[in-house]
């Protein structure tokens, strides 16, 4: 991984406010301590000590948020008028809220939507009935009041979950089929008519993931490709198709998956310079559990070594199998934890939620594929139900800034889980998280000073540095 120089950094003078969430507690983002730094002693075997060396930097940050999907969107329109400023603050907000800077959103529909449908009423290739009419209701308004809130800068970036029926081979929309040759260049085509259709609305795009889910049949909006496919369809059809209509400056993210294929992926697409100049980078989920096994983490860090000129972005994570139960299920929150402060270590320079917002039930989700959100809405009270997760992601989102560079970190032992971010404005963040059932005394040295902190069992901190 390459390594960029910023000028010597010194905690000399400097104070650290400490921020901590912790299971079984009121504390949720709360300033729990404020001390100064030390002369750093030598640590020994006994201690835990988390090390921050401010020499050695790596990946740019882009942001983290998180998607909004007709789910979600159609879910706010339900609250009270206060409610939805209250979410907006919660999550756009930089002061009061947690300062989400990045959103995903559905090209057509996917699972979390109320129903499948189009942008087009008939099946010539052509398009010319493309209208983005639907998603005039309720998703990009609350896009457009989510920019507003975000201070007018929100990086947008859209995914397909499957081609209209007539162009895959199963002629459905649901249930994998992929699509079918004869319709590529209008398929890429597609992709150019939703960008300029928002954009012509004030919502500028970022850019585009190629297909959600490539490698998964499901009950809901979903097509295949292989790896040579992706490949083929990018370098042939949507890359050209993107330049020709002038969208050439827009990203274009491949995979859009789990990290277990990833770097089958990566290799396939990457070793092709006519398909890799079209790809901004690789984006990935973390549902590779599903199969059994733990996360595969390391995965991410392969790839970034193999090919350290593209770029890694976190697309989707969310907990399945939603139950009213457990709005506050810790080990929810310290999943999303663990894969933010692996990924952010292993490369990752921007880190996107699954939805938003969802209602009690999970949804609303055309299939039954109900699941978590950060935060829920009981559309029958207009009651906020804000979990553990909203927290949990808010130790990184609320304090790491855009273009901040993430520093070498290490925990002395696996208890703690740690990253750490250098700021344009100078500041540091490093968050530690704490899987154990213990509170921990630790160590946090960075270069030659010290200060002792406490984290209570099953917490994140986040230590600002200025």
């Amino acid at each position: 991984m390459n390594q960029d120089t910023i000028s010597k950094y010194s905690v000399a003078n400097k104070s650290v406010m400490v921020y901590t969430t912790a299971e079984n507690t009121a504390l949720r983002l709360t300033k729990t301590a404020a001390k100064t730094f030390v002369k750093a002693e030598q640590p020994v075997e006994s201690e835990i000590s988390v090390f921050v060396n401010t020499n050695k930097t790596f990946q740019t940050f882009m942001g983290i948020g998180g998607a909004i999907t007709d789910a979600s969107a159609e879910v706010f329109a339900k609250l009270p008028k206060d409610k939805q400023e209250t979410l907006l603050k919660a999550y756009y907000g930089k002061t009061n809220g947690i300062g989400y800077s990045l959103a995903r959103t559905n090209i057509h529909s996917c699972d979390f939507s109320s129903g499948s449908y189009t942008y087009v009423s008939d099946e010539a290739k052509d398009l010319n009935t493309f209208s983005i009419a639907h998603d005039t209701v309720y998703r990009i308004p609350m896009i457009k009041r989510a920019i507003a809130e975000a201070g007018g800068d929100l990086l947008l970036y859209a995914s397909p979950w499957s081609p209209p029926a007539f162009m895959k081979t199963n002629k459905d929309m649901l249930h994998g089929g992929k699509l079918l040759p004869e319709y590529a260049e209008a398929w890429a085509l597609y992709y150019t008519k939703f960008i300029k259709a928002y954009e012509a609305l004030g919502i500028p795009i970022w850019g585009i993931t190629v297909q959600n889910e490539p490698m998964a049949k499901q009950i809901w909006e979903s097509c295949i490709y292989s790896a040579e496919e992706e490949r083929d369809f990018l370098k042939n059809h949507l890359g050209p198709t993107m330049e020709a209509e002038g969208l050439g400056d827009k990203n274009i993210v491949v995979w859009d998956h789990n990290r277990d294929l990833i770097n089958h992926r990566a290799n396939t697409i990457f070793e092709d310079p006519e398909a890799a100049k079209y790809a901004w980078g690789t984006g990935f989920h973390w549902y590779e559990t599903w199969a059994g096994g733990d996360p595969m983490y390391d995965n991410i860090r392969k790839v970034k070594e193999n090919f350290p000129d593209k770029n890694l972005l976190f697309t989707e994570g969310c907990s399945e199998s939603f139950n009213a139960d457990h709005y506050e299920y810790w080990p929810n929150a310290e999943r999303y934890g663990s894969s933010m402060i692996h990924d952010f270590n292993n490369g990752t320079v921007g880190w996107t939620d699954w939805n938003i917002l969802l209602d009690q039930h999970g949804g609303p989700n055309h299939v039954g594929n109900f699941c978590f959100a950060p935060v829920h809405a009981n559309t029958d009270t207009g009651e906020l139900i804000f979990t553990p997760s909203y927290y949990y992601i808010g130790h990184f989102s609320k304090f790491i800034q855009k273009d901040a560079k993430r520093v070498s970190t290490a925990s002395s032992r696996s208890p703690l889980l740690s990253t750490s971010f250098m700021n344009p404005d100078g500041s540091l963040v490093t968050i530690v998280m704490n899987q154990s059932d213990d509170a921990i005394n630790y160590n946090t040295i960075i270069d030659n000073s010290e200060v002792k902190l406490e984290i209570p069992a099953h917490a994140m901190q986040t230590l600002v540095i200025q």
